[in-house]
């Protein structure tokens, strides 16, 4: 059977790390790479142009989940079979993406994860920050123990999905901000799709996006309102 591989790029004023992300994807993996920018103020849209891509725009800034919302439905709408979402700020390593498309195509998951958690002094060691690293990795543990998972992370941007799953999960009504990840998971987890996952390289840089330390407890505290809720429901 032959698979149809979408890469989706949820970017927001993405100039200075583009071109290199997308010189790193491996040739022949996808037949179609889809950027959509949420309202950037720079050059992400010239330079999605001049590469090629299909790029579409929101005309302002609506949230990263509402990016997500964006380059699934464009993709499902594109007849893709599998639809591979990567951060294009080059924080994580486009390379493995054949990796994460060869387990859905074979038929192993559903889902597949790029798990940045390997060893703590690899994450600590590319530059993942030291209250970064510990969040995620309570946050991880609880979420695990309380969907019955054994996932290296759940709070990843390098993910890969099956068309089914995405026609399976009712995402357009999850939030337009950063938690719309979590409740993805969790719906999946629910419909009991399979979950795999995979260590890649941890990137932490100037250019790679990141939420801040105010951002990132609000993130942390709806994450737990969520798992509770996946507990009670």
């Amino acid at each position: 059977m032959n698979y149809k591989t979408i890469i989706v790029l949820p970017a927001y004023n993405a100039e200075k790390t583009l071109s290199k992300t997308i010189r790193a994807i491996p040739k022949g993996i996808a037949n179609e790479i889809i950027l959509v920018d949420d309202g950037s103020n720079d050059k992400t849209l010239r330079i999605a142009q001049k590469l090629g891509l299909t790029f579409y725009k929101h005309p302002s800034n609506q949230g990263y989940g509402a990016n997500q919302k964006s380059c699934y439905k464009i993709a499902l709408d594109h007849q893709a079979d599998i639809v591979v979402m990567l951060h294009p700020d080059y924080q994580y390593d486009p390379h493995l993406i054949p990796h994460l498309v060869d387990f859905i195509k074979d038929n192993y998951f559903d889902i597949m994860l790029g798990s940045r958690i390997r060893t703590r002094q690899e994450a600590l060691a590319g530059g993942m920050p030291v209250y970064k690293y510990y969040a995620n990795r309570i946050l991880t543990l609880l979420q695990n123990l309380a969907t019955g998972q054994n996932l290296g992370e759940w709070h990843t941007g390098m993910r890969a999905y099956s068309r089914k799953v995405l026609k399976t999960i009712p995402f357009e009504t999850f939030s337009n901000d950063f938690i719309f990840d979590t409740q993805m998971l969790l719906a999946a987890v629910k419909k009991n799709f399979r979950i795999g996952d995979i260590p890649v390289p941890v990137r932490y840089f100037p250019e790679s996006s990141s939420i801040n330390l105010s951002r990132s407890i609000r993130y942390g505290i709806l994450t737990l309102w969520e798992t509770f809720k996946y507990l009670l429901l």
